[in-house]
């Protein structure tokens, strides 16, 4: 029974194709599979913000501000159990020594959280107006993770910066994929002359201290310029930055294939350099070349945070991971707001998440390797 069922086996991976095996094989990897999984989350959380968020990311709730973490129960102060989730409501005290006005928690009263309430009015997309929000209460408020200075809901303001934070590393990557595919590509392609004066200009944009590199390159943006300036300025210098190891990679493979027969056919059938490089080569190595892709988001994102918490990046009124972290610069906040920390959380698990995925495809671009 086992020799049978390792025939089957066998036919089974004669008769599959690359994707197919790669498939295979990637599923095999389950730190890959469960980076997958929470990159999916992610980017749900991108594309519905608007409707996972109680609350708009500018949205300010005076009642409540510098406000702990409230949590959700289903059991009250008397052990009686409630179908519907419920947070305790507030009550506004003035501390008699300090003046200042202080929340404090009052059992007597519960805040029913529905879900599918009728909150502030958005755009979803900047297409579709509607109101309708995931979750809320309709009696008092609800802030999972806490409010900030300006009574402005955390757990909101982390949602829709994990649009921000994503598109820029998105939109990055890209930049950086197709300037290190043309570099990469010429240089390996064309030989002589060219490629060194392109592997010049890659060791020294790479003998540049980076975090420098990038305080010099962002500290030239004019304060004046809008968000939305800032926001393809910011995503443009990463990308300068960030085409070097792709254009290094993608020249040596092009070096290695340019004598091969196939290349040669292609000469002598009369396509041009482009044709070849992108039709004939490139493809060639494709499975590498997702790798490399996946693999350089956590640098784009790592890069944006820093020069965001540096305050050199991205800015109010624009909210990304490093934005929210820029409040939490010094010790003071840290220690009577740590919950402002928890942006940092949201870094971690997502670049964590794309190294992954990226060992787990790079595992799986070869996949009838033992």
């Amino acid at each position: 029974m086992k020799l049978i069922n390792k025939k089957k086996e066998i036919r089974r991976l004669d008769l599959a194709g690359y994707w197919q095996l790669v498939w295979w094989r990637f599923r095999r990897h389950k730190m890959a599979m469960i980076g997958g999984s929470i990159l999916s989350l992610f980017l749900i959380i991108t594309a519905f913000c608007e409707i996972l968020s109680p609350y708009g990311p500018q949205t300010r709730n005076s009642q409540y501000s510098q406000g702990k973490p409230m949590g959700i129960h289903f059991v009250d102060k008397d052990w009686n159990f409630h179908i519907r989730p419920f947070a305790y409501g507030r009550i506004n005290k003035r501390d008699p020594v300090t003046f200042k006005l202080t929340s404090e928690v009052d059992t007597n009263v519960y805040w029913p959280i529905k879900f599918f309430v009728r909150g502030a009015s958005y755009k979803l997309w900047g297409v579709f107006n509607t109101n309708i929000h995931l979750f809320g209460t309709e009696s008092g408020f609800v802030h999972l993770f806490g409010t900030d200075q300006l009574g402005r809901d955390v757990f909101s303001r982390i949602l829709y910066a994990t649009r921000i934070s994503l598109s820029v590393g998105a939109v990055g990557v890209f930049f950086a994929f197709v300037l290190g595919l043309t570099m990469g590509g010429i240089a390996g392609y064309m030989g002589g002359l060219v490629d060194e004066l392109i592997m010049r200009l890659i060791e020294f944009i790479r003998s540049i201290p980076t975090l420098p590199l990038w305080l010099a390159m962002a500290a030239a943006l004019p304060r004046e310029w809008s968000s939305l300036k800032v926001y393809v300025a910011v995503t443009i210098i990463l990308a300068c930055i960030g085409w070097t190891n792709l254009a290094r990679r993608v020249r040596s493979k092009l070096l290695s294939m340019r004598e091969e027969e196939f290349i040669l056919a292609a000469k002598l059938s009369g396509c041009s350099v482009q044709r070849i490089i992108i039709r004939h080569m490139l493809p060639s190595f494709l499975s590498y070349l997702i790798v490399d892709l996946t693999i350089s988001f956590p640098y784009i994102i790592l890069a944006e945070t820093s020069l965001s918490f540096l305050g050199l990046g991205l800015r109010e009124p624009i909210v990304s991971w490093g934005v929210l972290l820029f409040s939490a610069q010094n010790v003071r906040s840290i220690i009577h707001m740590p919950w402002l920390l928890l942006p940092s959380l949201f870094v971690v698990i997502a670049v964590l998440a794309f190294n992954f995925l990226g060992d787990g495809l790079r595992d799986a671009a070869d996949p009838l390797a033992k």
